[in-house]
């Protein structure tokens, strides 16, 4: 069962978001839609928590790289009032990066994953590391790039956090939350958008079915043989799947997503908690050119500019054509298309995206997914359902 408020013409949406519930686990999730500004779908269903607790209209779920639409949204706004520009180098705005290689690396450059910084192996000996936010700053401005930045991009899978965060509070000269909360969260409105889950509000979260991320089990004999035969065909295509390991694998130990102290750290890249309704709004204004109900976020023009395909070549890390806007990529959809469309989505199925042509938004939250660094299936499916149902009223 569900509950919320759905537009009869959406209704595929909601038969999609049914199947995607798992009934054999606490497992919830929520859809929320935008179309020319106005909410046509709000919807939510299933279980929570362990508990058996239901998920409810203000339930946040844990939503990974889907947070870093969010984040990257909170940097457009601060170029649009004046206070930077793209191609301003970071070490501009925050002196104790400009070290090591890293002097001339851009705002653009790191919101199109182009900074060369996506090591996250290289700056952390446990994952442990990652809750306190002062120190992977500092792990972050004392790294030391792979590639000259513009070079190529690899996905920041969980540097982006510490690179364009700490670029925001040097901009802005207050904390990366306080940011948050004044430049998206008051002005719209929104009921769930966290990084770093206050603990007044923590009785409202869902909690992930497969919470802890594990160590690498030792390989067999037998399997490193496998692996070396992968990677030797992925490097005759260019790809590195040691690249993609030093990006997205800093477990060396277990660590704990459900954990109270990693909701409530600050993991810019990977620990958002959001009710699908916030992000949906948040794109509902980018979707209708910065504006919602009246309230003006960004300008028309910064939009567009934020919206341009920066590149269409292969990621060093994701192996795979992103089309990298300026912290955002394209909206996968499954079948229809949608080339104006950009989001970002999560490990574990969450994502949110914009379609300006046709003033859509789509959120979806969830806290049963798996699959890649990318999600899954999901989204896509969710996509594909509210696109139709927009085309089909054209």
């Amino acid at each position: 069962m569900l509950d919320g408020q759905i537009h009869p013409d959406y209704a595929d949406v909601a038969s999609r978001l049914i199947r995607q519930i798992p009934g054999d686990k606490h497992a919830g999730a929520a859809v929320c839609v935008y179309h020319q500004g106005k909410s046509v779908v709000d919807i939510w269903g299933g279980i929570k928590d362990s508990e058996g607790n239901a998920w409810r209209s203000d339930t946040t779920a844990p939503s990974f790289s889907t947070t870093k639409g969010v984040l990257s949204t909170l940097v457009h706004i601060l170029v649009d009032q004046g206070k930077a520009r793209y191609d301003d180098t970071i070490a501009s705005h925050w002196p104790e990066f400009g070290t090591r290689g890293k002097e001339n690396i851009t705002i653009r450059h790191a919101l199109c994953h182009e900074a060369g910084l996506y090591r996250i192996t290289d700056l952390i000996s446990k994952p442990g590391e990652m809750l306190d936010w002062e120190h992977m700053k500092a792990r972050i401005a004392d790294a030391e790039p792979v590639h000259q930045p513009g070079d190529g991009h690899g996905y920041h899978a969980l540097t982006y956090g510490w690179l364009v965060g700490g670029l925001i509070e040097a901009i802005a000269g207050k904390s990366l939350q306080a940011v948050l909360a004044e430049e998206l969260v008051d002005p719209l409105k929104l009921d769930g958008l966290f990084i770093g889950m206050p603990h007044n509000e923590l009785f409202r979260r869902a909690e992930l079915t497969q919470g802890i991320s594990q160590p690498a089990k030792p390989r067999e004999e037998w399997q490193e043989t496998m692996m070396l035969w992968v990677e030797r065909g992925l490097g005759s295509l260019g790809v590195e799947l040691s690249e993609f390991n030093s990006a997205l694998n800093p477990f060396t130990e277990s660590f704990d997503w459900n954990a109270e102290e990693t909701v409530q750290a600050m993991i810019p890249a990977a620990n958002g908690q959001f009710t699908a309704r916030s992000l949906a709004r948040m794109y509902a204004m980018l979707a209708g050119g910065g504006e919602l109900d009246g309230v003006r976020v960004l300008s028309e023009e910064r939009v567009r500019e934020l919206s341009d395909v920066q590149s269409t070549a292969r990621d060093r890390v994701l192996f795979i054509p992103m089309h990298w806007r300026m912290g955002y990529h394209k909206a996968f959809t499954l079948g229809v298309g949608a080339p104006q469309a950009f989001g970002h989505y999560g490990y574990g199925g969450s994502g949110a995206f914009c379609d300006p042509s046709r003033q859509l938004a789509v959120a979806l939250t969830l806290n049963s997914g798996a699959g890649t660094a990318m999600g899954n299936s999901n989204m896509p499916r969710i996509a594909r359902a509210a696109i139709r149902a927009v085309d089909r009223l054209r």
